[in-house]
């Protein structure tokens, strides 16, 4: 069974989320250690979840989600390189869709431009999610950073059309401190 954990820094199993971050995100895909360390243990609308498997007693991924009013965004997913592949995937998505159910869940994906993004698409879209195409950048994360052409993902109503400005700016504001 999938758990998600939530963890703060102090935790020694922080350390594994750490790493797992610096080796699936680029630099410019990801705050500064401080920064993330900071909304860790004090900003109340994230928690970085460390995801185990319980049956097997493994720790396979991390999932930092955000929770607003109206919505859940999940900034970050990653799952650990040596169980990729095998499944863990649509369990951790499906854990996600039951602990958010009755909420829309928002996140960002890249342009459909490469065979990885497109895949990365297809896999969000198997298990639930819709694509908005609607124009959208991420700002950058770091100072001097350039912002990326991404789309939303969502999942958990019809559509975000009529909503999308206002969840740009609420990712904006508090995600991205714009």
């Amino acid at each position: 069974m999938i758990k998600f954990i939530p963890v703060k820094t102090e935790d020694s199993r922080y350390a594994f989320i750490e790493d797992l971050l610096h080796e699936s995100f680029p630099e410019k895909e990801r705050r500064e250690d401080a920064k993330q360390r900071y909304n860790v243990d004090k900003n109340p609308l994230f928690t970085t979840y460390l995801i185990n498997d319980e049956d097997a007693d493994i720790n396979v991924g991390v999932i930092t989600v955000w929770t607003f009013k109206n919505f859940c965004y999940v900034e970050h997913l990653a799952t650990s390189p040596n169980i990729r592949n095998k499944g863990y995937g649509n369990k951790i998505i499906r854990t996600l869709l039951d602990r958010c159910e009755g909420m829309t869940i928002v996140l960002e994906v890249e342009l459909p431009e490469d065979e990885m993004s497109k895949r990365r698409i297809g896999f969000y879209e198997r298990n639930g999610f819709k694509l908005c195409t609607k124009d959208y950048l991420q700002p950058p994360y770091r100072f001097g950073g350039n912002s990326i052409p991404m789309y939303l993902m969502f999942s958990g109503c019809e559509s975000i059309d009529e909503d999308f400005e206002n969840i740009k700016a609420e990712i904006y504001s508090n995600v991205y401190g714009l």
